[in-house]
């Protein structure tokens, strides 16, 4: 493993260290592993949290800020926060118009909240959750990890709350995303674990894995590498099935790359699955192509897709001002 890197141990701290000292004008870190907003949002309106591991950057405190999250509880690499933590999170952003917590799909992550939103009812803080389950698995009746669809989450709920929506309208308008989006991943190389150096899994040389989940968790299916376009075309029709898009429906379409996979795969990626979705009359309205969602150098992507109505894209359009997500 080769990584500009100090003490293994200390990686989490410096990242976010780093991160608030590029982006000061942005956010600010508190109590060492919450990122909050520089600029605290008014307190009559709704409040969103996240929590998750750290090592996916820029997700997910990169999309601290105007528009977005108010605070993401960061853990260790690749491992959930404590409920202490998270419940501290709560605290600071308590108010009557009440917060939206979104959790993606990981045991540790919704163990992890499940016990800080007890706290917090104890406490009089009022939390709605979100817990995202976007994932396409081999089976119908596996239930869906929670991928790189959380941004999706994140920026539309987040353009609700910042309208001065209730949190009601705000819970809703983000569980119709979550309804909504469909994420499908597919890794030809497994990433390290940059504190310890060890691989994350196995991969022949000439194979990929679909249904990978985000760090390679297995239970996907592996075949021999294909092409872009035959990868793509592949990935793009287990979205249709999905979301049962139909000619005419509107998209949001995301190549989200998993830290090793270049641009210009990307981009061509991109390309195939949307000529893919035009060829079936449903038309790409959004995209967004790069590293959302990263693990550390996992090759490969996540092909995410939302299927829009006239509310969602509205929100989708709304300005937001964050680390690594901006729309003016």
């Amino acid at each position: 493993m080769k990584k500009f890197i100090n003490d293994p141990t200390h990686l989490t701290a410096e990242l976010l260290e780093g991160m608030a000292m590029a982006y000061p004008q942005k956010i600010k870190l508190e109590s060492e592993k919450l990122v909050c907003r520089a600029k605290p949002k008014s307190a009559d309106k709704v409040a969103l949290v996240t929590l998750g591991g750290s090592g996916h950057e820029p997700a997910l405190q990169g999309w601290v800020g105007t528009g977005m999250l108010d605070i993401s509880v960061v853990g260790d690499i690749f491992a959930a926060p404590g409920p202490p933590k998270v419940l501290e999170a709560f605290q600071k952003v308590k108010r009557e118009a009440g917060i939206l917590l979104v959790t993606l799909n990981h045991a540790g992550d919704v163990m992890s909240a499940d016990m800080a939103k007890q706290m917090a009812e104890a406490e009089g803080i009022t939390v709605k959750e979100i817990i995202t389950t976007e994932e396409i698995r081999p089976s119908a009746d596996e239930e869906g990890r929670g991928l790189g669809g959380c941004m999706l989450v994140y920026k539309i709920a987040g353009a609700a709350a910042e309208k001065g929506m209730t949190l009601d309208d705000v819970y809703r308008i983000g569980d119709k995303v979550n309804k909504n989006m469909a994420t499908i991943a597919v890794l030809s190389e497994i990433a390290t674990h940059p504190s310890t150096g060890g691989e994350c899994g196995e991969m022949g040389e000439q194979e990929m894995e679909i249904c990978a989940g985000q760090h390679g968790e297995g239970g996907g299916v592996r075949m021999d590498m294909k092409s872009s376009k035959d990868t793509a075309e592949l990935l793009a029709g287990k979205v249709v099935e999905k979301l049962g898009l139909t000619k005419g429906d509107e998209i949001l379409l995301m190549v989200n790359g998993s830290g090793k996979t270049t641009l210009m795969e990307m981009l061509i990626t991109f390309r195939d699955a949307a000529k893919f979705f035009e060829a079936k009359g449903i038309k790409v309205v959004r995209g967004e192509t790069g590293e959302f969602l990263t693990v550390q150098e996992a090759a490969g992507y996540q092909l995410i897709a939302l299927k829009f109505d006239a509310e969602t894209k509205a929100l989708w359009d709304a300005p937001c001002d964050t680390p690594y997500y901006t729309v003016a």
